[in-house]
């Protein structure tokens, strides 16, 4: 399948990785794997064309999209990283956006507790287990509101990393658990 190379806001070419790894362990463990791949990365020369930039495939969804790591992020702050999801777009306006905010996955979440709360008592269970660093197999789950669950739980393991790496001096993924709706 031919695929468009995913859009960035700079005007160096990304190198692009494909890389997996498990969700298994604690949240340390699966932190530090990710850093660990980030210190591959070859350091940047300057501005106006000489930073480095890297674009890292690490989820495919069922659908044939997949979740992409942006770095550096727009604020360029240490190990943070933008999360994007191919032909997907979060923006509430009409441009295209395809990283998706918090606000994104919450209010999503909001629809399908309305549509089923007992459909979305078992997905609050399987974003748990993501909280918990297990790994998700394929879920039969399905709603008619909204983003795949697909989406929503490898979306939602890429938050937890992230907040993990950004405020692992604070609380972490509990930052972003807290603001997912109980069932």
């Amino acid at each position: 399948m031919v695929r468009s190379m995913a859009k960035t806001k700079s005007k160096v070419v990304p190198t692009e990785i494909s890389f997996t790894f498990s969700n298994v362990g604690n949240r340390n463990e699966v932190r530090q794997r990710v850093v660990k791949k980030f210190f591959e990365e070859m350091p940047g020369q300057g501005k106006g064309g000489f930073q480095s930039k890297y674009l890292y495939y690490v989820e495919t969804l069922s659908d044939g999209n997949r979740i992409y790591l942006e770095r550096p992020a727009n604020l360029h702050n240490g190990f943070d990283f933008l999360i994007n999801v191919e032909n997907i777009n979060f923006s509430m306006t009409n441009r295209i956006k395809h990283n998706p905010s918090h606000d994104n996955i919450f209010s999503d979440l909001q629809g399908k507790k309305a549509e089923s709360p007992e459909k979305y008592a078992k997905l609050y269970k399987l974003i748990e287990d993501v909280y918990n660093c297990k790994e998700i197999q394929e879920t039969s789950l399905r709603f008619n509101t909204g983003y795949s669950v697909d989406l929503i739980l490898k979306v939602s393991k890429w938050f937890f990393i992230e907040q993990d790496i950004r405020y692992w001096n604070y609380s972490g993924r509990a930052m972003f658990m807290s603001g997912i709706p109980k069932p």
